[in-house]
Formats: C-alpha cells, structure tokens, sequence
C-alpha cells in the first residue's frame, strides 16, 4: 500500500463529527510527521478499551494523555494508580527536546497543565477514604466475594434476613462475626425456630473465609461513612472533568481484597446510575491499572459477576479501561467486550512469548498494511498500535500511532504537594471521619450483658431461698452416745458369730423336720 493510500484510508477511518480526544498521529514506515492525527471518538467511551503492553514501553504516558483529554473535555475519571506514578497529572509538565520533537511530528502546540486532582483511598494511603457497610454488598455478592457454596449462600441469605427482621445493621465484618457467633450460642433456639436449622459447618466455612478476608486488611473498606458514587462525577467551574486518583500501592499483595472493592463499586455503579441508552459522552471512564490483579485470583462467580457488570454497566454511560502487560491477562469473554485497543510492544524474549505474542495479534483487527505480530516487537517507546470503534459502533483501521506527550508532570507529586491537595480537598473532609454507631455487635453484646445479668439474679435469688429453707427447716435431732452394750453387739465378730449360730440352728431344725416327716411316713 502506498503512503497516499495508507493516509487516506486512515484519514477516513478516523474522520467523526462529535466530540473526540486525540491520541497522536499515523506513522507511515519510517515517517513519524505524516500530519495524519488519530482520534478517538467520546460517544465510544463507554464501550471501555485496553491499554497493554510490555513494562517500560509508555502504557502509564498514553494513559495519563487519554486521562487528560477526557477531563479537558469534561468526562470525570477515575484512576487505579497501583504503582503510584500517577500523581504527576494534578502539576503541569516541563518542556524537554523530547518533548518538543514529538509535538511538531504530531502537529500539536504543546503546553504544560495541571489537572484538577482529588485522591482517594481504600487503605492506609493518603485519600478520602471509599468504605461500605457489609449490607449494602448484600449477600449475593458477599457470597461471591467469600467463595460460599450455594449451602453456605443460603445460610447466608438467612443470616442477613434474620438481621433485617431484627434491625441487627451490619456495618463491617465486626457486626457479621458477632450475629453469626450469637446464632449458634445464644440467639440459636430463636433463629432454627423461623429460620431453618443452620449447621455449625456452615457457620465455620463463612468465618473462617471473613477472617481471610480480614487479613487483607478488609476493615478498611467495610464501615461508615459509606462513600457515595456521584461524587467521583464532579467537574471544576472551568467545566474540567475532575481526575481521581485511587492509590493502590499496598494492593499488590492483596488480591482479594482489590477484587472486592472493584466488585462493590461496580455494582454501586450499575445500581445507583441511571440508564442513558447511547450518550454523546459518558458520565464516567474507569481506568483499573494492573489489571491482571483483578482476574489471576479471581473465582469462577466473581469472573461471570464482572463478564455481566461490563456488559450492562455501558449503558449507564459508564467506561472502563483496563492497562496490562497482554491482551491475554484478560479474561476472553471480558476482552471481547473492549471496543477501543492501544496496544504498545511486547518483547520476544522466549518461546513462550513469541507464541503469546502470535496470540495478542489476533485480538486486533485484520490490517492489509501490517504484519501484526512483528509489528509488535519492533514498536518503539511512546508509540502504539490503535484500533477503536467509530460513531457507529464499527471497528476503525488498525493503526501504528506516535502518541502525543503528556501536558501534566511525567513523574509524581511530592509528599508537600500531595498534603496540599488534601488540605483543600472537599472529599476527605466529608470521608475522613470515624462513625461508629450502634450495630449488630453493640445490640448484641448488650443483649448478651442483660442475659448474663438475669441470670446472675435469677441464680442470687435461687440461693437466697435456699438459705432460707435452711433456716426454717428444724434442726436434726442429736442422736445419743451408744453404750458399750451396743458397741459390742453391733460389732462385725459379733454380727458373724450370730450369723453362724443362726445357720446352725436352721440347720439342726431342718433336719429334725426332715426325720419328723420320714418317720411318720415309716409307721403310717
């Protein structure tokens, strides 16, 4: 194909009439200034997309670009940052000979910017802090979450209709552990009366798989305040969409306990947004870095509970993006459902990688111009081959990109900086804060103090009546000093003597009856 056509072909793949972002321009062989841009339609932005690549090959720079252009065109984003490199999008970039090569291939006039930043949290790290309360999981997808059986997700269902009926609110795994303990001990007659019988291994499997989980450190996003979705959707007055950064650091190590939170927040999303149908924009881009921490881990449910949120949520006009070293980290029904595709080098290391490599180039589109799979290996930092959906939903050429450089700081806030922002921020002034009202556990535990008391008295009383019985009963007559006479016959040589002289009295009277009787019959 020659240059003139590649240009056209590309130019018309990419040509939309709405809103659109801009990713970076064409590059032609060894002509990195074909003045070709390649553009990314926003009505397509909830149809989510792909970011991968090998580590080193710029996956973080396209990211934080794609994450600029939505909040400059006033689409909220929220960011997985896992590696913590992410903060450098709230501080304007600096101007370096890279950098100003690259704009002018592109065609840009580049400026340094800031973008408005907000951090939140679901661990120790700096941020308002992203809790729920263990009711607002629910028991279908806390049961999911735990790996229960469909048994032990029963009882489980009966546990939390059991604390409903009785305005037990379980707010964090505290309140869970106490109503089932009380269950089984105290409470037990009560619940098998209107709810079943619930066996005691039962009971043991779901406990022991919340204190799994409470080794993950699961008490930090379990509790009040419960954070509430739309205000990861705000803009600044300019109209900018605001950038939220969720610094998972510590989450590398906690796979479970990244899975969980990302399943609750995407179900609070689908249940709690409206249905848009087909916007011209969407109301919210996630972007869940590292994302093979999501699936490596993940059980069957929990895979086939985000196969069917990401299937459905798009029509809430949400997107969500997922960045990882291949294609092939990611779940084949979930990877089918990824419209926009950026996909930088993979290197060839072993055979194993070559046959990985083969694997990733068949997620793409057929291309008349590339061998995909070589392409793969030779492609160079900062540049990316794209594909994405058009206005009409169908897929575009498939394209060798040199993506655009950032405008916001290629590197992190410091620690002033970072204080700085969450002095004013908004958020951690309304999450920042500890409730602990009453719940399962303090009813509970109350319950159980006023049961221990009753029976303390009940027990106090018993024993004061007694006492009494004691005292009103008359007291036993003393019995007298036996005589010597009575010592000697009571005796045990005496008892035996007897003993013996009866038998033998016995004895002689016996025999005498038995001679009595046979000389009458003699003489009769």
């Amino acid at each position: 194909m020659k240059k003139e056509e590649f240009i056209s072909k590309v130019e018309s793949s990419y040509n939309f009439q709405g809103e659109w972002i801009l990713a970076g321009s064409a590059v032609y062989d060894n002509d990195y200034e074909t003045g070709v841009q390649v553009k990314l339609p926003l009505k397509t932005f909830n149809r989510h997309g792909l970011i991968a690549g090998a580590t080193g090959t710029g996956k973080t720079k396209t990211l934080q670009v794609i994450v600029e252009e939505l909040s400059n065109a006033g689409v909220p984003v929220l960011v997985m940052d896992v590696k913590g490199d992410l903060s450098g999008l709230g501080a304007p970039g600096i101007m370096n000979p890279i950098i100003e090569k690259r704009a002018k291939q592109i065609g840009i006039a580049w400026e340094g910017k800031g973008f408005p930043l907000e951090f939140v949290s679901i661990s120790d790290e700096p941020g308002a802090k992203m809790k729920a309360t263990v009711s607002e999981y629910g028991p279908v997808l806390l049961a999911k979450i735990l790996e229960l059986n469909d048994n032990q997700a029963g009882v489980l269902s009966m546990i939390f209709k059991y604390c409903d009926d009785r305005n037990l609110p379980i707010l964090d795994l505290k309140d869970l552990k106490t109503v089932i303990k009380y269950i089984q001990e105290e409470g037990k007659e009560d619940f098998q009366r209107d709810y079943g019988f619930m066996h005691s291994t039962s009971a043991g499997t779901i406990t022991r798989a919340i204190i799994g989980l409470e080794q993950q450190n699961a008490e930090d996003i379990f509790g009040e305040p419960s954070f509430e979705i739309e205000d990861l959707m705000q803009h600044k007055s300019s109209g900018e969409g605001m950038v939220n950064v969720l610094r998972l650091t510590d989450m590398q190590t906690k796979p479970a306990l990244f899975s969980t939170f990302m399943l609750c927040l995407l179900a609070e999303i689908f249940e709690k947004m409206p249905e848009l149908g087909d916007p011209k924009k969407p109301e919210l881009v996630m972007f869940i870095d590292e994302a093979h921490l999501i699936f490596n881990n993940a059980s069957k449910s929990l895979l086939d509970q985000f196969e069917m949120t990401i299937k459905l949520i798009r029509s809430k006009g949400v997107g969500i993006f997922f960045i990882t070293q291949s294609p092939t980290d990611i779940p084949a029904a979930i990877l089918g459902q990824l419209g926009t595709k950026v996909q930088h080098a993979l290197r060839a290391f072993t055979a194993k990688d070559r046959k990985d490599i083969k694997t990733a180039s068949e997620n793409y589109p057929y291309s008349d111009y590339y061998k995909v799979d070589e392409l793969m290996t030779q492609l160079g930092i900062g540049e990316a081959l794209i594909s994405t959906l058009d206005e009409k939903g169908r897929p575009t050429e498939l394209v060798h990109t040199l993506v655009r450089p950032p405008f916001s700081r290629m590197d992190v806030l410091t620690d002033f900086e970072i204080g700085q922002i969450l002095n004013t921020s908004k958020l951690a002034k309304k999450y920042n804060v500890k409730i602990d009202r009453e719940s399962a556990y303090e009813i509970l535990q109350e319950k159980i103090a006023r049961a221990n008391q009753r029976a303390e008295a009940e027990n106090e009383d018993s024993g004061t009546l007694r006492r009494q019985d004691d005292y009103e009963r008359p007291a036993p007559r003393r019995r007298e000093e036996p005589s010597n006479f009575e010592k000697i016959m009571k005796s045990p040589v005496t008892r035996t003597i007897a003993t013996e002289i009866t038998r033998g009295l016995l004895g002689v009277l016996g025999l005498r009856s038995t001679a009595r009787r046979s000389s009458t019959r003699r003489y009769r």
